[in-house]
């Protein structure tokens, strides 16, 4: 006698098929994950192997002469072993020491400058240069004439033509008015447009137009904010081009969207009782939203303005478009110079052609990774100590 099989037992086929296709399921989220996690660290170890080398960089000691021929004629002279060695940069910064000093005239001083950057290539990475340059180079290090130092001139100096004096200082401080710029014009834009929609506005076809449209600029390529940003600031209202005032409005413009979406979906998080409650007190309505709604609401709203900012913060395109992409050597002192942000100051070292720039790439990228990380851990820890959980 044939015994039949209890359907949705363990015997049954069908479960069995179940079962497997679950394992395999699993599997496969499994191999996405460890896929996703070898793409990250691969990514992480090769900006580190190439960029970490520019904290550090080499320098040699050489003497110079404020002679009274090369105080008129504008040039310091190196002791002539040196000259093939040290950084033609090493004497721009002589003129203003001695407008400061006159007393300097006619002595001599050592001091440690950078080498050159296809000798500290060679330092760091064996790479090759000319023999009597080589054997020169050699000569001076077991003298004791050449050291390694930490690269405090990468964080002090701005952009450079030469490799060796290239630093990152101009574009920090343009990302700083940028960014500024960027949070006073979108943050309360935003969050007074998003309180408007959700707690005051009618709900009919205009609004819900208005609604889809916020959705779909959250979506519409940077480049597109970067062409917008030329029109109306640049070409319409006159801002002046490349600074910082048309860089942070035309980002301004990019964040709108997701300040407006994330403060949304932080103000429909507050229960209605809250709002019922405090109408059965006799609030008004705009009484109700400022003393109620808004402070329970206001940790989901600065996380999605953390986060809006950091991505701001990333973005290059939109900024090329605006004329942000400038060699920039000296640091902007207001928002209306000629400035430059980090990621684009990363793309114009990406182009150069000297080896010595591809670690300052890396390095820069580093830095930026950094402050980004920095900014979505903020947002997730303010998250996580202001939430309220109903």
């Amino acid at each position: 006698m044939k015994t039949r099989r209890l359907t949705g037992s363990i015997d049954d086929p069908r479960m069995q098929r179940r079962y497997r296709a679950e394992r395999r399921f699993r599997l496969y989220c499994m191999s996405a994950i460890v896929l996703a996690l070898a793409i990250i660290v691969t990514f992480f170890s090769n900006i580190i192997s190439q960029g970490y080398t520019a904290f550090w960089h080499h320098q040699v000691q050489v003497t110079l002469d404020y002679n009274e021929r090369a105080a008129r004629l504008g040039q310091f002279a190196l002791d002539g072993d040196i000259r093939e060695v040290a950084t033609r940069g090493a004497t721009r910064t002589i003129p203003r020491e001695m407008e400061r000093n006159p007393d300097l005239a006619g002595t001599t001083e050592q001091r440690w400058v950078p080498v050159k950057g296809e000798i500290d290539q060679y330092l760091k990475h064996g790479r090759s240069i000319a023999d009597p340059l080589q054997e020169q180079v050699d000569a001076l290090a077991e003298a004791g004439r050449i050291q390694s130092s930490f690269n405090w001139r990468f964080f002090t100096s701005g952009d450079s033509k030469l490799p060796e004096l290239a630093g990152i200082m101009s574009a920090a401080v343009g990302t700083l008015y940028v960014l500024s710029i960027t949070l006073l014009f979108a943050f309360p834009v935003g969050v007074m447009s998003a309180v408007y929609l959700e707690e005051f506005a009618p709900d009919n076809r205009f609004t819900q137009a208005i609604e889809v449209n916020i959705n779909n600029l959250a979506a519409v390529p940077s480049i597109l904010f970067g062409l917008l940003g030329l029109a109306v600031f640049i070409n319409f209202f006159g801002v002046p081009r490349s600074s910082a005032l048309a860089g942070g409005l035309t980002l301004g413009l990019m964040t709108l969207p997701i300040i407006i979406i994330s403060t949304r979906a932080a103000l429909r998080a507050v229960p209605d009782p809250i709002r019922l409650g405090a109408f059965a007190m006799g609030c008004s309505r705009w009484q109700v939203v400022r003393d109620h709604v808004l402070p329970v609401s206001l940790p989901g709203i600065l996380t999605g303005t953390i986060i809006g900012i950091a991505q701001a913060m990333g973005e290059t395109a939109p900024l090329i478009i605006v004329g942000m992409i400038a060699y920039i050597p000296d640091a902007p002192t207001s928002i209306f110079q000629a400035a430059t942000v980090l990621p684009a100051q990363i793309f114009t070292w990406a182009g150069e052609p000297e080896h010595a720039y591809v670690e300052k790439t890396a390095a820069g990228i580093i830095v930026l990774l950094a402050v980004l990380l920095s900014l979505n851990a903020a947002a997730v820890l303010l998250r996580r100590k202001f939430e309220r959980r109903w």
